[in-house]
């Protein structure tokens, strides 16, 4: 499920954040103010450890007794959710390859380039601020990406959708959207 779709400092939408979901186990990736992940999740994973809400996501970890965000492996059976590089201006940013068997999904809110590690993703869900949206969806069809949704909405992605534009390929997402792999 989607727990938010905007920047860090969107004043619409609340920090994009994903909340996967399988069987009982439960894992939140990056979010913030307004789109944490639940008390109850079992990992919570951020793509960039020195990001603009580092502090705020401590304070909500440390504030509701949840595991401190790290970018990490997590792994429970069959669930792989694992950090991969992307390319950007700032070192030590990361996305994360969700498999499950023979299914992946991929979250890649921030890059400068759509990551060649998405290729054959059933759903890849792509940032779409400071990036070209032509551009990523383009390169998600290249790369053989079933499905993408857009987050992380910036300026640019957000009049594009007010004025009821549609990405080339692909989707804008929603909060509390829910996605399945």
């Amino acid at each position: 499920m989607l727990l938010g779709i905007g920047t860090a400092r969107s004043p619409r939408f609340a920090p994009a954040g994903l909340l996967v979901e399988y069987g009982h186990t439960r894992v939140g990736l990056d979010g913030g103010p307004g789109s944490e992940p639940p008390e109850n999740v079992h990992a919570w994973l951020v793509t960039d450890e020195q990001g603009p809400l580092r502090a705020d996501l401590h304070r909500i970890a440390h504030e509701s007794g949840m595991l401190e965000p790290a970018v990490a492996p997590y792994c429970h059976g069959t669930l792989h959710v694992d950090p991969l590089p992307v390319a950007h201006p700032r070192a030590g940013v990361h996305g994360y390859k969700i498999t499950r068997g023979h299914r992946a999904a991929v979250w890649a809110p921030e890059f400068v380039k759509l990551p060649d590690w998405a290729e054959g993703a059933d759903l890849v869900f792509a940032g779409a601020d400071g990036c070209d949206v032509e551009e990523t969806a383009e390169a998600a069809r290249r790369l053989g990406v079933r499905r993408l949704v857009f987050v992380r909405l910036g300026d640019e992605a957000c009049a594009a959708m007010d004025a009821g534009e549609i990405p080339p390929f692909g989707e804008w997402g929603e909060e509390g959207g829910q996605y399945r792999m």
